[in-house]
């Protein structure tokens, strides 16, 4: 059964996107620790990250490394984090998540944002890379 997120990379799901490559896709998380959190992801579908092959896994950090670089020209925050969990979704996913104090990476408090606050926020990101 297709993940979640190979449904967004389908276009069977919308999302909010910042970046696309034909390997990998970043778009905003719909309940972000903080304004701007990004979701980096492969196209294709492996469950974890260590199990992606080592182009794949190197590659997928330069993406979100790119992304990452443009979150922090638009969103301010004092930087951004990194974090790999991938225990909600069974595909890999990386978080970038701007920071301002510890409490951001938590995942227990999370922003509120309008549907226009994303589609801003995903289009400034996008326009910095």
């Amino acid at each position: 059964m297709s993940s979640i997120f190979t449904k967004i990379i389908n276009g069977e799901i919308p999302c909010y996107k910042v970046a696309e490559t034909d390997d990998f896709l970043a778009f905003l998380d719909i309940n972000p620790n903080a304004k701007g959190h990004t979701l980096c992801i492969p196209k294709k579908e492996v469950d974890k990250i260590f199990d992606l092959d080592e182009e794949t896994y190197n590659a997928l950090m330069q993406f979100s490394r790119k992304v990452a670089i443009a979150i922090e020209k638009v969103i301010p925050c004092k930087r951004v984090g990194m974090s790999v969990i991938g225990l909600e979704v069974p595909h890999v996913h990386v978080h970038l998540i701007p920071l301002n104090s510890m409490e951001d990476a938590r995942f227990l408090n999370k922003e509120s944002l309008t549907k226009e606050e994303f589609e801003v926020t995903a289009k400034a990101i996008s326009n910095a890379l």
